[in-house]
């Protein structure tokens, strides 16, 4: 994985077409740092991904804006712009919008059927990762799938609002140096949820979210104390 040049952001240059802004260089950066592409604590370079990606610096200083403002970002005085590290207090605070912005979503779904195709997709993912022993690739997939639940209730401030929120998630689970342990039991909770939705079933949907997040909320945190304690375990 390239951490310390552009992430492979040439390949994304076809994604901003003749009309580039900040925003959509923006939703480009906070894709690749949720993927894990640039991992808590990294430098940007202005120089390597403003060429990669074909944006002048003043483009790319806005997109790094933005970002800081969702707090992906953070910007040193005569350092430059670095990936966020989060704070202990930031992984519970994630948590209590999480739970009750998903758990909104799935209250207020409506009468079935539900259009969970999305969500199908996501768990199988999810479930392919995990037969290839690739963590990182079952914790991508639980953000898809997340962001799958979230797109059910069709609005696009939401959607919007919790991009954010999961990628600066994404910042804790890359210190966290037992991915493995951390998504593995996340697997069949996944497909539980999704079952009950197929079913028909909102009300216990949202029992099984709710205790589901409650549940992570724990376990990550715990495990993100650790790392940040103990730096030196941390598999980044």
């Amino acid at each position: 994985m390239d951490v310390s040049g552009t992430g492979g952001l040439t390949d994304d240059r076809v994604l901003l077409g003749r009309t580039s802004t900040a925003e959509r260089v923006a939703d480009i950066l906070r894709t690749r740092i949720a993927e894990g592409y640039f991992p808590p604590g990294v430098r940007l370079s202005e120089e390597n991904i403003g060429g990669a990606l074909g944006v002048s610096r003043n483009t790319l200083r806005e997109a790094f804006r933005l970002l800081t403002h969702e707090r992906l970002l953070v910007h040193e005085l005569n350092r430059g712009v670095f990936v966020r590290v989060l704070a202990v207090g930031d992984v519970d605070d994630i948590y209590r919008t999480r739970r009750l912005v998903e758990c909104a979503v799935v209250r207020g779904l409506g009468q079935p059927p539900f259009a969970v195709e999305g969500l199908a997709a996501a768990v199988a993912e999810g479930e392919a990762a995990a037969r290839a022993a690739d963590w990182t690739g079952v914790s991508t997939a639980n953000i898809h799938f997340h962001r799958e639940l979230v797109a059910l209730a069709g609005s696009a401030r939401t959607d919007e609002l919790m991009r954010g929120v999961l990628a600066e998630l994404r910042l804790a689970f890359h210190v966290v140096d037992d991915p493995r342990a951390l998504h593995e039991p996340y697997l069949r909770r996944n497909r539980e949820i999704l079952d009950a939705l197929r079913a028909g079933e909102r009300a216990s949907a949202e029992r099984l979210l709710a205790r589901y997040l409650d549940d992570s909320r724990t376990r990550v945190a715990a495990a993100y104390a650790r790392a940040v304690d103990d730096p030196s375990g941390s598999a980044g």
